[in-house]
C-alpha cells in the first residue's frame, strides 16, 4: 500500500549554488559529491557521514553544512537541521549570500513553528532572482502558511493531546484510528516496519471493565493476509468494514477499496467494491456515513482538482453504489486532500489538506454541511495543527474525544507514528451529538434470534434516517441516534407482525444510549402490538401530522399481507369520566381506521374498538404509567 503516512515534505534536494564552492579543498568537494549520490538514493546516514568528513577537510565549507541541514530535515531531526543550517548562515556572512539557504531555513522555521523567522527568510528567497519555477511556488505557499499562522496565533484550543498507552502504541508504526460508536473498541492500521516488504494489517483493541485498552489483536484472519490491508471504515452497527488493499487481491488499480460483512462472529471473504467505486488509479482512505449510505474516499483519478481529491458515492435501496462525484472546489484544492472522516452526525466532514491556508504542510480542516452543500473549510487550529504534517482525525459520536496519529523521529532515528487521544474542548465540540440504540431481535414465543430489517425514522420529517439488518445468527442490531429529533424504530421480518418503538432524542432529552430487545410475533390471529408512533393532542381524536410515518407503515404492512384482518383498539388512562374516556378511545381508534380506508385498505378488513381505561398496562397513579396507558393497539383478528 502506498504509505501516505510518510510525511510528504516538499522535495528540496541538495542545493546547486552556481559556479564554484566556498571551499578550495578538492577532497572536501569530492566527499560532498559522493554524499549527493547517497542522498538521491535516500541513504541519509551514509550521506551525513561523508559530509562530516568533508567538513573535517574544511570547517568553513558552507555547502556541506547546508546539505547536512537538508539531510536532517529529511530525517525529521529538526534541531540538528537547525544547528547545521544556522552554522551555514553564519559562515555565509563571511563569503556570499546563498538564497537557496534562505529557502531551506524558511522551510525549517515553518516546521519548528518559528513563523517570524520563516517569513524573513522566505521573503528573502522569493524576492531574489534565484527563486524560479516550482520551488518559488513552494516558497510562496510556505510564506502564506507562515503568515496565516502568525495571524492566527489565537486559534488555539485548550487541550493536551496524549499518546495512548504502549499497549496500543506497541508497533513500529500505527495510524488511522477509528473508534466504534459505543467507544469500547479502537481499530487501526499497524505496520511492522518502514520498508515496502513490512506487513500492514488491521488490528482491534477493546476496553476492559476499568476502561483500559487491552492487547490489540488481528481484526480478522479472514481479512488480514500476507499482503497489506489498512485505512478502514466501519459501519455504525459494526457489521460492515470497508478497507484498502493493494497489490495482491484482484483489483482495478494500484490500491482498491474492498468490503467484508460480519455474520455472527465471522467476517466474509473480502470482495472488491467494483468498478463504480474503484478505477485503474489509486483509491484509499474510506469513510462511511453512520447510515451506511454515503462513502467518502481519496482517489487520484482524472477529473479532480488536485493531485489527490475527496470523492463521494451513494448507495441506493438495492445496495448498489453510484459512481463517485468529486466534492468540488468547496472542499478540494489544487494540491492534495487526504483522510476524509464524516462524523456520525452526518453533518461535519474532517479532512487533511496541504492546499488550504494553514500552519505548514498538511493541516486538519472541517466543513459543515449547509443544506445539500458543504461550507468553506475551517482550520482546526493549534495544537492539533503544527508546522509539521497532520493527516487524520477521528471524533467520537458523543463528541467527547478525538483520536489521531502523529509521526515523529524516534530515539533510534527511525520514524515512529503514535496514536494520540484528547478531550474535546468546548469550542471544538460538534454542533449536535449522536448516541445509539442497540439490542437483539427475537421471536416472541421461542426467543430465538431473528434476522430482520430495522429502520429508523425521523418522525418530525417522516424521513428514514437509517436501515440495518439484524444479524441473522445473533439477532443483534445497532443504529446511530442523532440528537435533536423524535424517532420511530420499526422492526420487520417476513411472516411477522412489525414492531413499533419511539425515542424522544431532542436536545432537552437525556441523551443516553438506548438498549432495546425487540420481540416479533408471527403475523397470525391473536398477535397484537402497541402503535407507539400514533399521536393525538390532549382530549382530541384528530391524528397529528407526526403520525404519518406509523400510518404509512401500517398501510404497507396490510398491503403486503392481503389476507389479514385487524382490529384497531383505543385505550386511555383513568383520569376523567370512564364513559367519556371510552367514547374518546373509540373515536381515536376509528380515526386510524378511517385513514387506512382512505389509503386503499378495504373496510371489510378493519374494525375499531374503544376500551377506555378498562385495560391498563401500567400504574395509573404516575404520569409515566398514564402515558403508557394512553395507546392505540393493532391486533390481528378473524371476524
Amino acid at each position: 500500500m502506498r504509505n501516505i503516512l510518510v510525511v510528504l515534505f516538499l522535495f528540496s534536494g541538495f542545493i546547486s549554488f552556481g559556479q564554484g564552492f566556498s571551499t578550495s579543498s578538492k577532497k572536501a568537494i569530492d566527499l560532498y559529491m559522493q554524499a549527493d549520490n547517497y542522498f538521491v538514493r535516500r541513504q541519509y546516514n551514509q550521506a551525513n557521514s561523508l559530509l562530516d568528513q568533508a567538513i573535517k577537510k574544511d570547517k568553513n565549507f558552507v555547502e556541506a553544512y547546508i546539505k547536512k541541514g537538508v539531510v536532517y530535515k529529511k530525517q525529521r531531526q529538526y534541531l540538528k537541521a537547525r544547528t547545521s543550517l544556522e552554522k551555514a548562515n553564519e559562515l555565509s556572512q563571511k563569503t556570499r549570500h546563498f538564497y537557496g539557504l534562505d529557502f531551506e531555513l524558511g522551510e525549517l522555521y515553518v516546521l519548528l513553528e518559528e513563523y517570524d523567522l520563516a517569513v524573513r527568510f522566505l521573503e528573502s528567497y522569493i524576492d531574489s532572482n534565484y527563486a524560479k519555477g516550482d520551488k518559488k511556488k513552494m516558497a510562496i505557499q510556505m510564506l502564506q502558511n507562515a503568515s496565516f499562522a502568525k495571524e492566527n496565533e489565537k486559534m488555539m484550543a485548550e487541550f493536551k493531546p496524549r499518546p495512548l498507552s504502549r499497549v496500543i502504541n506497541q508497533f513500529p508504526l500505527q495510524y488511522f484510528p477509528i473508534v466504534t460508536i459505543d467507544n469500547q473498541s479502537i481499530i487501526y492500521t499497524r505496520r511492522m516496519g518502514h520498508r515496502s516488504e513490512h506487513d500492514e494489517d488491521l488490528v482491534v483493541a477493546t476496553k476492559n471493565e476499568s476502561g483500559e485498552w487491552q492487547q490489540p489483536v488481528s481484526f480478522s484472519d479472514d481479512i488480514n493476509s500476507k499482503i497489506n490491508e489498512g485505512t478502514c471504515t466501519l459501519s455504525a452497527d459494526g457489521r460492515l468494514i470497508i478497507f484498502t488493499s493493494c497489490f495482491g487481491r484482484k483489483g482495478f488499480g494500484s490500491c482498491d477499496l474492498f468490503f467484508s460483512v460480519k455474520h455472527g462472529d465471522r467476517w466474509s471473504k473480502p470482495r472488491n467494491m467494483g468498478a463504480n467505486i474503484n478505477s485503474r488509479h489509486w483509491e484509499s482512505q474510506p469513510s462511511l456515513s453512520a447510515d451506511g449510505n454515503t462513502l467518502y474516499y481519496i482517489s487520484d483519478r482524472p477529473g479532480g482538482l488536485g493531485k489527490t481529491d475527496i470523492w463521494v458515492a451513494t448507495k441506493d435501496l438495492d445496495g448498489v453504489w453510484s459512481k463517485p462525484k468529486n466534492m468540488g472546489a468547496s472542499i478540494n484544492s489544487a494540491k492534495r486532500e487526504y483522510s476524509p472522516f464524516i462524523h456520525a452526525n452526518n453533518s461535519i466532514l474532517y479532512f487533511a489538506s496541504n492546499g488550504q491556508p494553514g500552519f505548514g504542510g498538511f493541516d486538519i480542516y472541517y466543513s459543515k454541511k449547509e443544506g445539500d452543500a458543504w461550507g468553506k473549510p475551517t482550520n482546526m487550529g493549534s495544537p492539533l495543527n503544527t508546522g509539521q504534517d497532520q493527516l487524520s482525525l477521528f471524533i467520537t459520536g458523543d463528541g467527547e474525544k478525538g483520536y489521531y496519529s502523529h509521526e515523529a523521529m524516534g530515539t533510534t532515528g527511525a520514524t515512529q507514528s503514535l496514536i494520540y487521544e484528547f478531550d474535546i474542548p468546548e469550542q471544538m465540540k460538534v454542533g449536535f451529538k449522536v448516541n445509539y440504540v442497540r439490542g437483539i431481535v427475537k421471536d416472541e414465543k421461542t426467543k430465538e434470534p431473528l434476522g430482520a430489517q430495522v429502520v429508523l425514522y425521523n418522525v418530525d420529517k417522516n424521513e428514514a434516517i437509517a436501515r440495518v439488518a439484524s444479524d441473522s445468527i445473533t439477532g443483534e442490531y445497532l443504529m446511530v441516534l442523532p440528537e435533536g429529533a423524535n424517532y420511530a424504530l420499526y422492526t420487520n421480518a417476513v411472516g411477522y407482525l412489525f414492531n413499533s418503538s419511539n425515542f424522544n432524542y431532542k436536545a432537552s432529552a437525556q441523551l443516553d444510549p438506548v438498549y432495546l430487545d425487540v420481540l416479533l410475533g408471527k403475523a397470525e390471529k391473536g398477535v397484537s402490538i402497541v402503535l407507539n408512533n400514533i399521536f393525538f393532542d390532549h382530549d382530541q381524536f384528530d391524528l397529528k401530522e407526526a403520525s404519518k410515518t406509523e400510518l404509512d407503515k401500517i398501510v404497507d404492512f396490510l398491503s403486503q399481507n392481503a389476507g389479514l384482518k385487524v382490529e384497531i383498539i383505543g385505550h386511555t388512562d383513568s383520569v376523567g369520566d370512564p364513559a367519556y374516556n371510552k367514547r374518546l378511545s373509540q373515536k381515536r381508534a376509528q380515526a386510524v381506521v378511517d385513514h387506512l380506508i382512505k389509503n386503499g385498505i378495504s373496510k371489510n378488513r378493519l374494525r375499531s374498538k374503544g376500551m377506555g381505561s378498562d385495560q391498563p398496562i401500567e400504574d395509573n397513579s404516575t404520569e409515566l404509567g398514564r402515558s403508557k396507558n394512553r395507546r392505540i393497539e393493532f391486533s390481528i383478528q378473524d371476524f
